[in-house]
């Protein structure tokens, strides 16, 4: 049987990829499945740059490694287009954007000694409600469309609220793997005759896929033999971007369950940046931007945004030699869905802790949130604006009451 292969076309500039990119950084609102669009706007359909097919391969593989799915499909773009560098670039250009300006509302918070408790701190929080609802509803709806999955996710859920830490998360995802393989049955795509470019060889591949798993069990050990706080963050964000499977929304509980028992974020501000990271373009990491500016500026926000996303390269780099004959592996379809089924687990148990006991403290909250959540599920109001509104709706009720 033939072999239908994108040509790679490692020959545009790195500077070119960069000024694409940040375009899209600067424009790309509706989080990562809007990301997706716009990317095939771009690339297939105005610059040719690949073949549908070409294109679903990667957001196969992003989908199927965790991590934020759009920004790993920008990284194998760019990796794709212009080597190692290119993919740099992409990543650069399109995080950057949104990078700093949740690090200047980090910072404006702080200078301006905004209280926990004010009004329009509290609307972002009743947004943020409204954003996962939205987002537990639409992954539901898609990862978990029959009883055996439903029924996954919930146990996941009871397991992440029983067991509140990273741990409790990494056996709500092991478990999904497990049943996945047992139980859940994934039919591999039809279209198996078609391969993506190759781009890098196996040895760099399998070397980045180690020096991932390295950094996965040594920054944890090498954080509890010092008390340097920058290697704790090290762990903390590597670990999160590590283990995120379903996209961006997901952090949020990996995260909270970092900085926020820790003493090194309020939940009130955990909330509110989250809130925050809705209302900008670009990728819901970089609310790592904002959390590393609020345990300590600028530089904390530097190293917390790159220890996030040093997962994904280490992963799209080492998995794309390997793609095409994984992702016609029944078995790693199989574990593969059971794993987004508990991903909604996940999410689902962030929904109720710290989401809702955090930002819905009143009957008027609640009447808030909802009509947020009717904007952004049956309105389709983009997310930029409900959230300010929310901001705006809560300040000035609080002048009135």
């Amino acid at each position: 049987m033939s072999d239908r292969r994108d040509k790679p076309a490692q020959n545009t500039p790195a500077w070119q990829v960069f000024v694409i990119f940040l375009r899209l950084g600067l424009t790309s609102f509706g989080g990562p499945v809007a990301h997706l669009g716009y990317f095939r706007d771009e690339f297939v359909a105005r610059r040719k740059w690949f073949s549908d097919q070409g294109y679903s391969d990667l957001v196969a593989l992003s989908q199927f490694l965790p991590g934020p799915s759009s920004s790993q499909v920008g990284l194998a773009i760019g990796l794709l287009r212009a080597g190692p560098v290119g993919a740099l670039a992409a990543w650069t250009a399109f995080t950057l954007p949104s990078a700093i300006a949740l690090v200047v509302f980090a910072i404006g918070i702080a200078h301006f000694d905004i209280a926990s408790n004010s009004a329009w701190l509290q609307g972002f929080k009743i947004a943020a409600v409204a954003v996962v609802a939205k987002a537990v509803l639409g992954m539901a709806r898609s990862l978990t469309p029959d009883v055996e999955r439903a029924a996954l996710a919930v146990v996941a859920a009871l397991i992440v609220l029983a067991v509140p830490t990273v741990w409790g998360q990494v056996l709500a995802i092991l478990l999904g793997a497990v049943v996945g393989y047992f139980a859940l049955h994934a039919p591999v795509g039809k279209d198996t005759t078609h391969a993506m470019p190759v781009v890098v060889s196996r040895q760099a591949g399998l070397t980045a896929l180690i020096l991932f798993f390295v950094l996965l069990g040594g920054l944890p050990f090498l954080a509890s033999q010092t008390t340097s706080q920058d290697i704790a963050l090290l762990d903390s964000f590597y670990r999160s971007g590590a283990l995120v499977f379903g996209g961006g929304h997901v952090v949020l509980p990996l995260l909270q369950t970092e900085v926020v028992p820790t003493g090194l974020v309020t939940a009130d501000e955990f909330l509110a940046g989250y809130g925050a990271a809705q209302a900008v373009p670009g990728p819901l990491f970089t609310f790592a931007a904002y959390l590393g500016a609020q345990i300590g500026g600028w530089g904390t926000a530097a190293l917390c945004l790159i220890t996030i996303y040093i997962p994904s390269f280490l992963l799209v780099y080492g998995a794309l030699p390997f793609w095409d004959a994984l992702r016609r592996k029944n078995w790693a379809q199989s574990a593969l869905t059971g794993i987004n089924a508990a991903v909604v687990g996940l999410l689902l148990a962030a929904l109720y802790n710290p989401v809702w006991t955090s930002g819905i403290l009143s009957a008027r909250d609640f009447v808030i949130a909802t009509a947020a959540f009717l904007a952004l599920h049956f309105w389709k109001t983009p997310p930029w604006l409900v959230v300010p509104l929310c901001a705006l709706v809560t300040g000035g009720l609080s002048w009135v009451t």
